[in-house]
């Protein structure tokens, strides 16, 4: 079957009949929803006003007075189950996203793997919400240190990991004893329709398995920038996490700020690696093809950046030529395919701009052109290497697409500089048998991003680690590690069991 004759409409409703999803949720709507795949229609969704944001909002809000009083173990019961349907979801779930997203087989089963470890990971955090016993100067004193929920947290996702970075916050704002309101791309709401019927399902289970716990602790939002500028703007949300471009953050920022929320921001990544010339040439081919062309270009780790040392380069960037020019495109959907389509033309224009940028700035364009396939209104494109003379122009940028500039270099504290010259700080890497670039690579004179690597791309984090970036990526952590701290406020606390009334520093005030 050819994708101009796929019928992804019908496989689309079959998916979210057998996920949960009424069909009245995702049909006679407003906000239509076109798979990248074939480019044609594959859902039209109701969306919700901002009368109805704020009403969500609040009653959010009173899901989270009752939710904050269930002990935290027991509100990793409700995340254990969420996993389990999750688990038992996956091939279906995964589908959806590789339909909706035009993510290839694996990554669309991956990304459901990583909802499934998060909420591994939450379960076990529920009986880990440390605080400190602290030393005090005063007798007869207890000085402590206590973390406790904060609130309505809000969740804003971009279209290219439409559900797993739901999870990431979700998970763990569940466990910390919040609630959530999500508002999902525009591009891509019909996943997220699916993993609120999910998580419906698990909550049921949980109150008939005697658990307690109030309706709306997540609530879906469809809608534009209207309802997500509620969401940013309502006093009753302490807490933002917004995943999108540098241009939205600088948006969302200002305005939290301005009534004092918190902002977790997963924004821009104009990432680099470094090869350096004792590199493994075979393992840095790998690493470089998944991590630039990986989901057609379109996530915030991907390659866009590439230094390769003098003395290598005329090795490797021929094998990159070659891998470039015969990797599989076409129909995720289809088994040996490892490119998929852009998420939509705009996508594409604004890689096709790049590009002539690029060739304006004397650089030396392989591949970047739109292959057909008899889909009209889908993009598929071969991804594009750029032999670029140095870092200038649209180098210095990120466009969303599938471009790797490679660029030449003699000097490793030279080419250092180069890596952080960007404005971006999300995720980097260094391919190198040499301990001293390895170890400078991740010191504090290294890599200026929040994630560096050795020997492996940027791209494909695991959720252990926290996840997020520096400069203009906003300085958001998700995820693993103490991300945890981010949904829950932090209260000091000293405790008199004695009966005398030290002060401070000594200090003295004596009344009678």
């Amino acid at each position: 079957m050819t994708i101009a004759t796929l019928d992804l409409a019908a496989e689309t409703q079959k998916l979210l009949s057998e996920l949960g999803v009424d069909a009245a949720r995702y049909t006679g709507g407003s906000l239509r929803v076109a798979s990248p795949i074939t480019g044609r229609e594959i859902g039209l969704l109701k969306e919700h006003s901002v009368a109805d944001a704020k009403k969500a909002i609040d009653e959010a809000h009173k899901a989270f007075a009752e939710w904050r009083a269930v002990p935290a173990p027991k509100r990793g019961e409700l995340v254990r189950l969420l996993g389990e349907e999750l688990r038992a979801a996956k091939p279906a779930l995964g589908r959806l996203v590789s339909v909706e997203v035009g993510k290839i087989t694996s990554e669309g089963l991956g990304e459901v793997q990583e909802m499934i470890d998060i909420c591994d990971f939450a379960v076990g955090l529920s009986r880990q919400l440390y605080g400190l016993t602290i030393a005090t100067e005063r007798s007869e004193h207890r000085m402590m240190e206590s973390w406790h929920p904060l609130g309505v947290v809000g969740i804003i996702s971009a279209f290219n990991f439409p559900v797993a970075v739901w999870s990431w916050n979700a998970a763990l704002a569940l466990v910390c004893g919040n609630s959530t309101v999500w508002k999902p791309s525009e591009k891509t709401p019909l996943t997220a329709l699916a993993v609120q019927a999910l998580f419906e399902k698990a909550l049921k289970r949980f109150v008939a398995e005697g658990g307690q716990a109030p309706a709306n602790l997540s609530t879906l939002l469809i809608g534009g920038r209207d309802v997500g500028e509620v969401l940013v703007d309502h006093p009753k949300v302490p807490l933002i996490s917004a995943t999108g471009s540098t241009a939205m953050g600088r948006a969302v920022g200002p305005r939290l700020s301005q009534r004092f929320a918190r902002a977790i921001l997963e924004l821009g990544g104009n990432n680099a690696a470094i090869i350096c010339p004792t590199a493994d040439l075979d393992l840095t081919l790998r690493g470089v093809a998944f991590s630039s062309m990986g989901t057609a270009g379109q996530r915030c780790t991907t390659l866009r950046r590439l230094f390769v040392h003098e003395s290598i380069y005329d090795k490797l960037v021929p094998r990159l030529q070659k891998a470039y020019q015969s990797v599989p495109i076409g129909n995720p959907l289809e088994n040996g395919t490892l490119v998929g389509p852009l998420i939509d033309k705009a996508a594409f224009e604004k890689m096709q701009s790049a590009l002539s940028e690029a060739r304006s700035a004397g650089g030396k364009v392989t591949g970047g052109e739109r292959v057909e396939n008899g889909a009209a209104e889908a993009f598929y494109v071969r991804p594009a290497l750029v032999l670029m003379p140095s870092q200038t122009g649209p180098v210095e940028h990120e466009t969303f697409a599938p471009i790797l500039y490679v660029m030449k270099y003699t000097d490793f504290d030279d080419v250092l500089d180069l890596h952080n010259a960007v404005p971006q700080g999300l995720s980097s890497s260094i391919f190198t048998n040499d301990m001293r670039e390895a170890e400078t690579f991740v010191s504090a004179r290294g890599s200026d991003c929040g994630i560096a690597n050795v020997n492996l791309g940027p791209s494909g984090a695991e959720i252990g680690g926290a996840f997020g970036g520096e400069k203009e990526t906003g300085g958001g952590r998700e995820s693993g590690s103490d991300a945890w701290k981010a949904y829950m406020r932090r209260a000091t606390n000293t405790i008199n069991y004695g009966k005398t009334l030290p002060l401070a520093q000594g200090v003295k005030f004596d009344v009678e």
